[in-house]
């Protein structure tokens, strides 16, 4: 196939779902209501974990596929965002997890009960830069645009990656923001990542170690559209954090970050129809808090669909 393909999104699953079109011969260009840099998923603390993402079965591929390829991005941390860091999972039993848990290399339960990793982390704005670096390198193009109907793209097919946005765009009432809030600060020399989540709660406490700054976190607010910050749950992230190493909480705070995950209950939507006039319509969007998690596998998935 050599028609055009455009993708609308520009966040992580967007760039890299064009990025594998257009290094597979395909003209594509990315419509994108924000620069990648200021998408969600540029808040991302971006650990990667299968993390409130359905359906399982799916994940089970989708993931360890990604993680081959961060494996090998890591090799670049500088160019690409991406390195291997280790770190502890708390409260979490090794039997809980799904297939993709074998797929892990090192992962092991502690006495503790805690699960100990080495997994990618990934710097998120490094990281969408060069996404769109080597899209731009392949021949696609990103443009800023405000999407509000599939029919308005000029192309036999189209890619949706809207994320939040495919609530009104499909449109899927089903697609509904789970609220993450964040505090960067200065790293007081911690150098493995941390997690305490549970699933169904709206708090989490997890700190994950960036160049230049500690990533601090977080909440998973159902059905809360707020963008802005707020200072109660930001000195909660903190002292939370500061229970597990106390240096934590002497850091000076060097900003607050927001970002509202699209979570779809029914699991991530990956799939093709015929598009209204001709052409096909496909799907990828529903990825929740693990979008950086699954986006190769789910790329590749849509590549597919697209080229047959």
């Amino acid at each position: 196939m050599t028609g055009d393909v455009i993708v609308v999104g520009g966040g992580v699953i967007g760039l890299t779902t064009a990025l594998t079109l257009a290094e597979r011969g395909l003209r594509v260009r990315v419509w994108t209501r924000d620069a990648p840099g200021d998408t969600t998923s540029a808040v991302a603390g971006a650990l990667w974990w299968p993390y409130r993402i359905e359906p399982a079965e799916r994940v089970d591929a989708w993931a360890p596929a990604s993680l081959r390829v961060y494996e090998r991005l890591a090799g670049d941390p500088g160019a690409t965002g991406v390195r291997m860091v280790a770190g502890v999972h708390a409260d979490m039993e090794l039997g809980a997890l799904g297939p993709w848990a074998d797929r892990v290399a090192g992962l092991r339960q502690l006495p503790s009960g805690a699960l100990a990793a080495r997994v990618p982390l990934v710097d998120m704005p490094v990281h969408l830069a060069w996404l769109r670096a080597r899209l731009e390198a392949a021949g696609g193009v990103v443009e800023t645009r405000v999407v509000t109907s599939f029919a308005q793209a000029p192309a036999p097919v189209v890619v949706n990656c809207a994320g939040l946005g495919a609530r009104d765009l499909v449109p899927d009432a089903g697609v509904r923001p789970v609220r993450g809030q964040l505090v960067l600060v200065e790293n007081p020399g911690v150098e493995e990542w941390f997690v305490a989540a549970d699933a169904s709660a709206s708090t989490a406490t997890y700190f994950f170690p960036q160049p230049g700054r500690l990533v601090l976190g977080g909440t998973a607010e159902e059905d809360d559209w707020r963008t802005e910050p707020d200072p109660e749950a930001a000195a909660a992230i903190v002292a939370r954090c500061a229970r597990i190493r106390p240096e934590i909480g002497r850091a000076r705070v060097l900003g607050h970050r927001v970002g509202l995950r699209p979570v779809r209950p029914a699991g991530v939507r990956l799939g093709a129809e015929p598009l209204a006039g001709g052409g096909v319509l496909v799907h990828n969007y529903g990825h929740g808090g693990a979008g950086v998690t699954v986006a190769w596998g789910c790329a590749r998935e849509a590549a597919r669909l697209v080229t047959g």
